[in-house]
């Protein structure tokens, strides 16, 4: 199920939009102020961030750039009555996706929401972690994960088997030296580095659990 962030200090637009969007299939968190957006962001990994910008505390777009300058990557909409090309332009320099006037629409939201999380059916998604399909790029909690060429090869292939377990001759040749031991040394470098389960498979390979 597709996970949205509704950042929105509107009571009645936020409760209307979040029965709208429950309605169509999606999971959806809501968060009153910026800072309440900041620590559900932390704590949950999103598909969308769907912001307002006039909010208490720490305005939309601020959240936004921070999140960015972390390097969180989740599409985001920004919704506000400001429509101007001025706010525009600090939506969009801030990270934005797209840009939707209030009073907005629903369908047209859905349409756009739609637009965007369309993309994650290029990702494959295991635990915490996703693998962009196309570029082979790592991703942890939607955060670019930075990792050595060897153990990033190793971990392609053991996202790209789950549930089932990845080869081990197959796991090998990402390996300088083909043998069991040093792949056993990876395995357990990557099950510290990522804090997922990876067990041997008798006979077979390896999988995370």
């Amino acid at each position: 199920m597709i996970k949205i962030l509704l950042l929105e200090d509107d009571p009645n637009l936020a409760k209307s939009l979040v029965r709208y969007l429950q309605k169509h299939d999606y999971e959806v968190d809501w968060a009153k102020q910026g800072e309440e957006a900041i620590d559900l962001s932390y704590h949950s990994t999103y598909d969308l961030y769907l912001f307002d910008v006039n909010v208490p505390l720490v305005n939309g777009i601020d959240v936004l750039t921070g999140l960015r300058q972390a390097d969180d990557r989740t599409p985001t909409i920004i919704i506000s009555a400001q429509i101007d090309i001025d706010s525009m332009t600090k939506g969009f320099s801030a990270g934005a996706d797209d840009y939707v006037k209030k009073p907005f629409n629903s369908e047209e939201l859905l349409l756009r929401i739609k637009a965007k999380t369309m993309l994650l059916k290029e990702r494959l998604s295991v635990h915490n972690y996703s693998l962009d399909l196309h570029t082979h790029e790592v991703y942890r909690d939607n955060i670019l994960y930075g990792m050595g060429e060897v153990q990033r090869n190793i971990f392609i292939q053991l996202l790209t088997a789950y549930p089932n377990p990845a080869n081990k001759e197959i796991l090998m040749e990402s390996l300088a030296t083909h043998n069991d031991g040093a792949l056993r040394v990876n395995i357990v470098k990557l099950k510290k580095e990522t804090g997922l389960d990876i067990q041997a498979v008798r006979g077979v390979g390896y999988k995370i659990l």
